[in-house]
């Protein structure tokens, strides 16, 4: 049976669409049968995560482990099987997703639109007032509401 015994980044490195969680010798270690295999970076050395999706985007990734001379390959898609792998995989990629970034820009949108709406109510009151001091033929009034324009 295979078990995560410790899975630490090496380096964590972050662009607009994905989280790349490089991994090192000594930072990413799993036990089969109650054996310890170390990582060993000569296949592949990254995870990298969908920052939108939170999912697994190089699911054909394979990992080599070495425990003395004896090296075994174990391939992304049987890793994802492990719910040990998925905790603390989660864990070290959770500050970086995109959620709190959709969640801050949508609520600036919900403030830009309920601003700009505002705005357009502001814009119209001033116009009926003018209108209002154009009917009443009240200049003074008129000249000061066309310079708040």
């Amino acid at each position: 049976m295979v078990n995560v015994r410790c899975l630490k980044p090496y380096h964590v490195t972050v662009d607009s669409e994905f989280v790349h969680i490089i991994l090192a010798y000594q930072y990413f270690t799993i036990t089969i049968n109650d054996e310890v295999y170390k990582f060993v970076p000569t296949a592949s050395k990254e995870i990298r995560i969908n920052r939108i999706t939170q999912q697994i985007d190089n699911r054909e990734a394979e990992f080599a482990f070495r425990n003395g001379e004896n090296t075994i390959h174990v391939p992304m898609n049987e890793l994802i099987y492990l719910p040990d792998f998925l905790i603390q995989l989660y864990t070290i990629a959770k500050p970086y997703y995109e959620d709190d970034i959709i969640e801050s820009i949508e609520k600036q949108n919900d403030k830009d639109q309920k601003s700009a709406v505002i705005d357009e109510l502001e814009l119209a009151n001033k116009k009926r007032l003018i209108d209002k001091a154009l009917d009443e033929r009240d200049e003074d009034s008129f000249y000061a509401l066309l310079n708040m324009l």
